[in-house]
């Protein structure tokens, strides 16, 4: 049976990361996955921003790690020649209660150290001038990032610190070791299987069930999977904003959001839609080109120009959710040994946004969680 040091599940981009990160410290690392190619999941189907920090409570894992990665992104951007653009993002408000809201985004924003700057509506719509708001809250150090290059960066230093990625790999389980220094015992669906002294379950959306078939991990550190599905569409013309727009935030959700790619198509979404299936292979991804219809009158309080019928059917992503419909979202979980008592062993869960800006944060994290 071929040995290594580490085997990272999974290879979207906290995937890489965190197998770059174990190559980079010494360590013999695979990257495992399961498709024919890197980043084909979560990672293929997000909104690409670079997360600013602003909304996640003060001292969390998702507060923490996305203000961090950031910073480390936009350096790993700009050494490695990774397309991306500071280009900021303002969220506005336009009644009262949404003023207020976004006074306690300003104060959430200061503890979690994220630069902000107050607009009244004058000044922010003379920075847009197609914004209709009587208040901005804006965030310069948002962007946005070419994703798949970002990925193939992090594999390219994973190949260099001596790692490699092996696709079309699909993990059916592992029996984990329960004393230290003795290998976990990796299985593959084609039935070969390998050792290692180091598993990190980066699967997204088949984290869950994935360590369900983990042998001598107490199933209680196993949250249950939910799945919620986002659809995007995109502006069809040229986007009148040069900044990101988001609605000032109520509850857990982020309202209709304007993005932007890099070439300054703009998208609108996502919207949330929690979906009735048992595994990701359930999944239907496309997009009902019937939602946009509620997608007009919330855009339109912020953008009221906003023409009949120019919102198409774009795409959708999915969040590997870890609480469901009427739960308060928890932290991101990652699982080290100090929580499940297997040594060698970080499950992550419940990693969506910020999870992408978060990245190489996270990925600075589980060695220390395998340190202990």
């Amino acid at each position: 049976m071929d040995q290594v040091d580490a085997v990272v599940i999974g290879a979207g981009v906290v995937g890489l990361a965190v197998a770059r990160s174990l190559a980079q410290a010494g360590h013999e690392t695979i990257g495992a996955e399961s498709q024919a190619a890197i980043g084909q999941g979560v990672s293929s189907r997000n909104s690409e921003v670079i997360h600013a920090g602003l909304y996640y409570a003060p001292g969390s894992l998702k507060a923490r790690l996305c203000v961090r990665g950031k910073e480390l992104l936009y350096a790993l951007c700009a050494s490695h020649g990774v397309e991306h653009r500071r280009c900021g993002k303002f969220t506005v408000a336009n009644s009262t209660a949404e003023v207020e809201a976004l006074r306690a985004l300003q104060q959430r924003a200061a503890a979690n150290g994220v630069p902000v700057e107050w607009l009244e509506g004058g000044d922010a719509r003379a920075l847009e001038p197609a914004l209709q708001c009587i208040a901005a809250l804006h965030s310069p150090s948002t962007g946005i990032v070419d994703s798949h290059g970002l990925m193939l960066a992090l594999q390219g230093d994973l190949e260099r610190a001596g790692g490699m990625v092996a696709l079309g790999s699909r993990i059916d389980g592992v029996r984990l070791a329960q004393r230290a220094g003795e290998p976990h015992i990796v299985r593959l669906a084609d039935g070969s299987e390998l050792a290692a002294r180091i598993v990190v379950n980066a699967a997204s959306l088949h984290a869950c069930a994935l360590a369900r078939r983990f042998e001598g991990l107490d199933p209680s550190h196993v949250p249950r999977e939910w799945f919620a599905k986002g659809n995007y569409y995109a502006l069809a013309g040229r986007s009148p904003f040069h900044r990101l727009i988001y609605p000032a935030p109520a509850d857990a959700w982020l309202g209709v959001h304007l993005t932007l790619d890099l070439g300054g198509q703009a998208k609108f979404g996502p919207d949330i839609e929690w979906l009735d299936v048992q595994a990701p292979e359930q999944i239907d991804f496309r997009v009902d080109p019937g939602r946009a219809d509620g997608f007009y009158a919330e855009v339109r309080r912020y953008w009221p120009d906003l023409p009949d019928g120019s919102l198409q059917p774009s795409y959708s992503g999915v969040r590997p959710k870890i609480h469901g419909p009427h739960e308060k979202a928890p932290d991101f979980r990652i699982d080290g040994p100090a929580l499940h008592g297997v040594p060698g062993l970080v499950n992550l869960f419940g990693i969506e946004s910020p999870g992408l800006t978060s990245s190489l944060a996270i990925a600075e994290l589980v060695p220390q969680l395998l340190a202990g």
